[in-house]
């Protein structure tokens, strides 16, 4: 299985880390770092209707830049994180701290089949920008293990 990644908040922590790993070169595609809507709608294929309704940090949004890392990426699993690590940028809405985190596998219609699964989780992380960041790539490779 190949990986792909698609970061916002966390600017490619989650794919240095990976890349940590001796050998990682046989399962880590790439990944993009999407920090704008600009690069989310480029690079990745997030639709500007979505991020008009919903803003860079919403379920809606990690749905499509993971769906975007799988299918740019050509790969079998990706995994996409967007959100506010602070210390300023929060809103009543997306407070700092709130990032929601995407991922998508191919073959996940059930029975075999050729389909996309896709699913998104929001996570809340106390502390300043390092915290919020450090707590998130954590919270995806663990999610990446469960999913």
């Amino acid at each position: 299985m190949r990986l792909a990644t698609a970061e916002s908040c966390t600017g490619g922590y989650l794919a240095k880390l990976l890349t940590d790993i001796p050998g990682s070169s046989r399962w880590f595609e790439g990944g993009w770092v999407c920090y704008s809507n600009a690069a989310k709608l480029r690079d990745l294929g997030v639709r500007a209707a979505t991020l008009a309704a919903h803003g860079a940090v919403s379920e809606q949004v990690v749905r499509e830049l993971a769906r975007g890392a799988l299918t740019v990426g050509g790969v079998d699993r990706a995994i996409a994180i967007s959100g506010v690590a602070g210390p300023d940028g929060g809103t009543v809405r997306h407070p700092v701290g709130e990032v929601w985190f995407g991922q998508a596998a191919r073959g996940g219609g059930g029975g075999g089949g050729g389909g996309v699964r896709v699913e998104a989780v929001r996570r809340h992380w106390p502390g300043d920008r390092d915290a919020v960041r450090r707590e998130s790539v954590q919270f995806a490779l663990k999610w990446l293990l469960e999913f």
